[in-house]
């Protein structure tokens, strides 16, 4: 959907898994053995990733300052299970929230939030408005409060129904 470049560091793993689902065509890249692949997935824990991925997309959504899209589990409640422990450099003692299993989703996930929230780019994780989209994506704004994945497609759509909404 979006011509954005993709999201920082971790953030890009969260943006993906998002945009996994193609809410206009409902056509979804887990699926495929390519798409369970690219995450690292099995079939048997599907349900599971779908379960994080819609959560995640909430999460996105209310950075945005849009409502949820759907009732989903919370996505703390999710990550409360992937247990992640700090991991500190012997060089430079430097310190980041690492998963204490590098295999699953789940705790690759938290390590990518717990480094976005240290870093400060948590809330620029963002879901387009559009509620036939809610596509993820990286807000680079000066003001962070871009409200679209793309502005020349979703921005226009959503600007044209309100012109004709007014007449």
């Amino acid at each position: 959907m979006s011509e954005r470049p993709p999201a920082p560091d971790g953030l890009a793993l969260l943006e993906a898994l998002v945009n996994t689902l193609d809410l206009g065509s409902g056509a979804d890249t887990l699926d495929t053995a390519e798409g369970q692949d690219r995450f690292g997935v099995a079939e048997r824990d599907l349900a599971d990733v779908r379960e994080l991925r819609e959560s995640l997309r909430a999460v996105c959504l209310a950075h945005a300052g849009h409502p949820p899209h759907r009732a989903v589990t919370p996505l703390g409640e999710l990550l409360a299970r992937a247990p992640l422990y700090v991991a500190v450099d012997a060089r430079d003692g430097s310190a980041v929230l690492a998963p204490a299993d590098e295999g699953p989703l789940l705790s690759r996930v938290a390590a990518a939030v717990a480094q976005a929230l240290t870093a400060g780019t948590w809330l620029r994780l963002k879901a387009c408005e559009l509620p036939e989209c809610h596509w993820a994506y990286y807000d680079r704004s000066p003001a962070g409060r871009g409200r679209w994945c793309s502005m020349s497609v979703c921005g226009a759509r959503a600007k044209m129904r309100r012109y004709r909404a007014k007449n």
